[in-house]
């Protein structure tokens, strides 16, 4: 009976497993490739689910959801903003996730529990300390236009993600017309745009230009290769300061959603988390990560930011904003 019962477990084992390797599941991701690919690949050799992966900005994956309505293949959205998810699920895209998901983060959980939360970014200001002091640096980003000493050394990534959610904070917090006012008066400045942050780092590594709006993983990049860019937080509470949530949630679409289960729980797993703060210098949203030695202490970078709705942020008025000023 026991050799029976050992056969028959094995057996159940070898089923298992080779339905999972027939599982294929499409992960529609607003996250850059270079980012989050590796994770992936290490999802799939442990599980044998094979992942299929359309990467795109927030926006346009956004779109083809939309286009694509009930047609679309997608199992998971896994968006680089929150403003992105809170779109997503004001659409009527996700599903509701289970709370043995939704309790795996410690912070930042929407209401909605139709995303969970996997990491957090915060705006920062990079700058280049040859040629800036921190100390002439405004409390506000609404004040940054005002350091006209710095024209055509200014520059910003309009067209990407986690700027846009910027400027939707913005509205929120200053208003629609303060905020058009901003992007006009930074207009004036002749800021240089750039396609990407790695490329605006780039170029304030290189004296091309000597500050901008970022990311801070995307400093700390540039730290840990030895290079010398400053960073400087705006004032707590201020709209320059926000953090960014990355997520992700499970389409109404999925026709694996017990893969797509599985895939969220592991990327809130320790390992995919330790990976994040590890390598992306992101933070983490699970308890008993290792943060890099570079950053702040969690508690103090979310203290950083607005306290504002992240599912609420209104993104299509800043995209609107943004096309008017003729940054789109």
């Amino acid at each position: 009976m026991r050799l029976q019962s050992v056969l028959v477990g094995a057996a159940l084992a070898l089923a298992s497993l080779a339905q999972a390797q027939q599982t294929t599941l499409t992960v529609y991701s607003g996250r850059g490739q270079a980012l989050v690919e590796p994770l992936v690949r290490q999802f799939e050799a442990e599980t044998g689910i094979k992942v299929n992966v359309r990467y795109g900005r927030d926006a346009e994956i956004l779109a083809a959801l939309q286009e694509e309505g009930s047609r679309s293949p997608a199992d998971v959205f896994w968006a680089n903003t929150a403003g992105a998810l809170g779109a997503a699920s004001e659409r009527g895209l996700f599903l509701r996730l289970s709370d043995t998901l939704t309790q795996r983060a410690t912070a930042f959980v929407p209401a909605s529990r139709q995303w969970v939360p996997l990491t957090v970014r915060l705006r920062v200001l990079a700058y280049n300390p040859a040629k800036v002091k921190p100390e002439e640096l405004p409390k506000s980003i609404l004040d940054l236009p005002k350091l006209t000493q710095y024209k055509g050394r200014i520059g910003w990534t309009p067209t990407y993600s986690s700027f846009q959610d910027m400027v939707a904070a913005m509205v929120v917090q200053f208003g629609e017309a303060r905020t058009r006012q901003w992007l006009n008066e930074m207009k004036a400045l002749e800021p240089k745009a750039y396609p990407s942050n790695p490329a605006m780092m780039e170029a304030i590594r290189s004296g091309e230009v000597d500050l901008g709006s970022t990311n801070h993983y995307y400093i700390q990049r540039f730290v840990r290769a030895g290079q010398q860019i400053g960073t400087y937080y705006f004032a707590d509470g201020d709209a320059g300061s926000l953090a960014l949530v990355t997520g992700a949630g499970i389409l109404k679409t999925s026709k694996n959603i017990q893969a797509a289960n599985r895939f969220l729980l592991w990327l809130l797993s320790p390992k995919a988390q330790q990976f994040f703060a590890s390598e992306i210098i992101e933070y983490p949203v699970v308890r008993g990560v290792v943060l890099s030695g570079n950053l702040l202490p969690l508690n103090q970078a979310v203290a950083k930011s607005p306290k504002v709705d992240f599912e609420k942020l209104p993104l299509e008025t800043a995209l609107r904003l943004l096309r008017e000023a003729g940054l789109l």
